[in-house]
């Protein structure tokens, strides 16, 4: 390979590199990955359906851990 296409290459690729630097200092300051909405637009437009499927899957792992926990410590029946 010459030396001339191996500059082209590195001069490319920092040009591409400092450009995709650039864009991503930009959108941190500009505040382009905040996102201060996203549980009220979730719970604005999520079905029923998926919410209810939220809700129960969150009621599952609960109990997983809870029965994980009764047996770590060993069951005593409520007084």
């Amino acid at each position: 390979m010459s030396s001339w296409i191996i500059a082209m290459m590195l001069g490319a690729s920092l040009l591409l590199g400092g450009f995709g630097l650039w864009a991503l200092l930009w959108g941190v300051r500009t505040g382009q990955f905040d996102d201060k909405n996203k549980f009220l637009d979730g719970a604005l437009l999520d079905s029923e359906e998926a919410l209810r499927d939220a809700v129960m899957m969150e009621n599952k792992k609960k109990k997983i851990v809870e029965e994980k926990r009764r047996k770590e410590k060993g069951y005593k029946p409520p007084d």
